[in-house]
């Protein structure tokens, strides 16, 4: 009877070990999916998508020509890109605080950002150019002296409109472009500074308006990354160099550009 009760324990315990076992191998399976798909991580983009073409809504969904590049990257990297759309002005912050990895907005590389933050190299080149309505006396940069000018606040059209002030102009500030184009037509202001081709767009969705021939500014754009992370710097540098050579960069600009 001992020996039945012996041997009765044993096979308990046996059943116990294998159950834990088996418990241990699923566990340990989910756990390392899980940190499998953890390896490859997410790369978050802070972006204000009221920039077209490089960043705007279509629907749900916010696309234009930056998001295509940083999905692109983080394919390189072997992450998955994840989009958030806030103020223009609160990207560099976000990037500080950790909130973000990196600012793709149509942003210049100048002294005062650097400052605040690292960038990559650059990816393209644009403009500063002036919109006016149609019958303006504004024809170039220096007309712009004693004028009400709108810019969209915190971007690099607000940064050149402002050395105006000095020469008795006003800068009107708007959280987005169109806003800025719409006082215009309105008559609220004379001018509207901003980059070349969301200007083109807005030209071209609204009536009596014009870019001038002159333009106010040439730049390059860059993508922000918090100020001492050298190696998301040299990934991301590394990724767009392989962008580049392939002419899948600019296939994605030109599938944008050529459409406005």
């Amino acid at each position: 009877m001992m020996k039945r009760k012996v041997m009765a324990i044993a096979m308990a315990a046996c059943m116990a070990v294998a159950m834990t076992a088996c418990g241990s191998s699923k566990t340990d399976e989910t756990t390392a999916a899980a940190n499998n798909e953890a390896a490859g991580g997410v790369l978050t983009m802070a972006t204000n998508a009221e920039f077209p073409p490089y960043e705007y809504h279509d629907g749900g969904e916010i696309v234009g020509i930056d998001v295509e590049i940083a999905r692109a990257i983080a394919e390189k990297m072997g992450m998955t890109l994840e989009v958030e759309d806030i103020a223009f002005d609160s990207i560099i912050p976000e990037i500080q605080s950790g909130k973000a990895d990196i600012g793709v907005a149509g942003m210049t590389v100048d002294e005062d950002r650097l400052q605040n933050v690292d960038f990559s190299d650059p990816y393209t080149t644009s403009s500063q150019v002036i919109i006016v309505q149609n019958d303006s006396e504004i024809a170039g940069p220096d007309d712009l002296a004693g004028k009400a000018i709108g810019v969209q606040l915190g971007t690099t059209g607000d940064i050149y409109a402002s050395d105006y002030e000095e020469q008795g102009s006003t800068v009107e500030r708007y959280s987005k472009g169109f806003e800025a184009v719409q006082a215009m037509m309105q008559g609220k202001i004379d001018a509207v500074v901003i980059d070349q081709e969301p200007a083109k767009v807005f030209v071209s969705e609204n009536e009596g308006i014009k870019i001038l021939d002159e333009a106010l500014t040439v730049e390059e754009y860059a993508i922000a990354i918090k100020k001492g992370n050298t190696e998301l710097v040299e990934k991301v540098n590394s990724a767009l160099a392989e962008l580049k050579d392939s002419g899948e960069l600019q296939k994605i600009i030109d599938k944008y550009i050529s459409a406005n």
